[in-house]
């Protein structure tokens, strides 16, 4: 369990020390491949109380980790989700008890490509296999029996991680109370899989990037990867956000002085900034996984194609948030899951919120944002009894 701290900010979860555990079950994958074992990091926030029953599932999205919230030791920026989970906060651990955890195919620990291969005594590398949403699941599950967990109060996620969260209704629908799907789709549009593909070829076009077998060689395609990440990075924003930020600012040069100064705009020194700084934490295989992830992802597939007859199996409670800047996962997209879950007669609540801040927005303050989650997860609290 997360360890506290009294020297950090107010209504900050305090210092806290990731976990591993060897989950030595097999997981069979959507692919057909077996994992006779596979770890698993994940950190915890709050107590699970006697009743069993105040459990939330966070699932992360394509880039994000089991470093949902607190601080680590010596570090000074918080978790990516430290605005939302704490004491008194949206997701409270006063009150509930959240697990966060890095799932596989990722590179923060769990098992992934750049794990070592079992059968080969290698590092996995490009052989990792393919994986679906499913699969996160399914991994998930296992988890929650180590820990002893017999269902979910709610399964938390943004983008990818309320793709998760649907996938949870619907592959187990006795294991979770509520689904809380924020900025999140159904399925990829052909524009979403387009710009996944641009950022792998960036990826595979790096001469470093050796077919995948890069770590066997002792190299990184840290230009491609840097170069993928600045073009997601792009979409997740909004024109709007981007102006008021950067406009057209200059980091250096100036078009007045000399011209054989080199002139970059703010937005290009920021741009540059993310990628590198992404490439030096993220592995390349990892992102070409799980954007091909995203890009499989069709809730409805195996039913006719029909959202409808898809959500007919599950058992839970809905919240769906999206925002109105928000261009890859658009408002229209929540909507449809609305419409899906209504038309299948489920519980569902949809609150559609004005930002300015793109894709990124679920990650970002903002008090109507903070006060939905809030109010939704506190009603929870007291129908569970949750001190």
């Amino acid at each position: 369990m997360a360890s506290l701290s009294l020297q950090t900010p107010a209504k900050s979860i305090g210092l806290v020390s990731p976990q591993k555990v060897l989950i030595d079950k097999p997981l069979t994958l959507a692919c057909g491949t077996v994992l006779p074992t596979h770890e698993l990091v994940f950190e915890t926030y709050g107590t699970l109380n006697s009743d069993k029953n105040n459990a939330i599932l966070i699932c992360h999205a394509l880039s994000g980790n089991h470093h949902a919230a607190g601080f680590y030791e010596g570090d000074s920026k918080p978790g990516w989700w430290d605005h939302y989970i704490g004491p008194g906060k949206a997701i409270d651990s006063d009150r509930f008890f959240i697990v966060s955890v890095n799932n596989i195919g990722s590179c923060f620990g769990s098992t992934g490509p750049t794990s070592t291969n079992p059968a080969t005594g290698r590092v996995w590398g490009a052989d990792f296999p393919s994986l679906r949403a499913r699969d996160w699941v399914e991994s998930q599950k296992l988890l929650m029996e180590h820990l002893a967990i017999e269902c979910w109060a709610a399964v938390i996620g943004g983008s990818l991680g309320g793709m998760q969260a649907m996938r949870w209704s619907l592959e187990h629908p006795d294991k979770l109370l509520n689904a809380v799907v924020i900025a999140s789709s159904m399925k990829l549009s052909a524009q979403n899989i387009a710009f996944n593909e641009i950022a792998r070829r960036a990826i595979k076009s790096d001469p470093n990037f050796c077919d995948g077998n890069y770590l066997q060689q002792n190299r990184a395609p840290l230009h491609g990867l840097a170069l993928a990440r600045m073009i997601g990075h792009v979409t997740y924003l909004s024109d709007e956000a981007l102006g008021k930020k950067f406009g057209r600012e200059l980091a250096s040069g100036d078009f007045i002085g000399s011209t054989e100064d080199p002139i970059e705009f703010q937005i290009e020194s920021y741009l540059n900034y993310q990628g590198d700084k992404f490439s030096s934490n993220f592995d390349a295989n990892s992102y070409i996984l799980i954007t091909k992830m995203l890009d499989y992802f069709d809730l409805s597939r195996e039913y006719g194609n029909s959202p409808v007859s898809a959500f007919e199996h599950a058992q839970c409670n809905f919240l769906l948030i999206s925002f109105s800047s928000d261009w890859r996962f658009s408002p229209k997209r929540s909507q449809e899951i609305t419409d899906a879950l209504i038309t299948a007669g489920k519980n569902v609540s949809y609150t559609a919120i004005e930002s300015n801040q793109g894709h990124d927005a679920f990650l970002l303050p903002n008090d109507r944002y903070q006060k939905t989650l809030s109010n939704y997860l506190r009603r929870l609290a007291d129908q569970l009894g949750a001190a």
